[in-house]
């Protein structure tokens, strides 16, 4: 074999490998494309989930957050309807005792009250000697009733007329000295109690009320409920 021969079959095996390693490596790069769109898909798809449940969780916070802004706005509101109901309440009571402070101005009608409210304690009472309390305005006025309304409690209970002392060193508390005074008051009657101090009674126009308001009270509330849904 010749030069000319050799060289013809060194050329022929040259291009025959670079024909193998051009198709190797266009294998090389199709696979490697291949695995590289796969890779991206699965990238794109992972980033897409990621995106989805990023979505969902905050979603579901503004869901939350929407949830308790409305619970807190109607808390809030119905706190603001009680305070309502609470105001009108307070009011209305407020009204009946400036309304008390005016029973003891009708002199007849308030010494026959106060002899009432003598009785009636006596007869909650039922003790021999009782210590008897009112407003200093008031001790004449029950100095002037006492004996009757004792007479009359005698006679109701069947027993003998009580020894009623009129405490003269510590009295109820006066009127107020203007609507706006926030000193304590009393708008009249009495409080009595055993000569002990063990049973004790108040018997006031305030207590009364009070006891009142408090027996009216869900009535009052539920008046008031129906016209706020009305």
């Amino acid at each position: 074999m010749n030069d000319a021969d050799v060289s013809k079959q060194i050329q022929q095996m040259a291009r025959f490998i670079r024909q193998e390693a051009e198709e190797k490596a266009n294998e090389i790069s199709v696979s490697a494309e291949e695995e590289f769109n796969i890779e991206k898909l699965q990238i794109l798809e992972a980033e897409k989930k990621r995106i989805r449940q990023e979505f969902v969780r905050k979603t579901k916070q503004v869901d939350i957050r929407r949830k308790i802004e409305y619970s807190m706005q109607l808390n809030a509101s119905r706190i603001k309807a009680l305070q309502a109901q609470d105001d009108i309440v307070n009011s209305m009571k407020e009204s009946a005792c400036k309304q008390l402070l005016r029973v003891s101005n009708n002199k007849k009608e308030y010494r026959k009250l106060l002899k009432d409210l003598i009785v009636q304690s006596l007869i909650r009472l039922k003790e021999p000697a009782v210590l008897l309390r009112c407003r200093e305005v008031d001790r004449k006025i029950v100095e002037s009733v006492l004996d009757d309304a004792c007479r009359l409690y005698a006679a109701k209970a069947q027993v003998h007329a009580p020894d009623v002392t009129i405490d003269t060193t510590v009295y109820l508390p006066p009127p107020p000295k203007s609507p706006d005074s926030h000193e304590p008051f009393c708008s009249g009657g009495v409080v009595m109690a055993s000569k002990d101090g063990k049973i004790f009674f108040e018997n006031t126009l305030d207590a009364r009320l009070d006891v009142a308001f408090r027996k009216k009270l869900p009535e009052i509330r539920k008046q008031l409920l129906g016209k706020v849904g009305a």
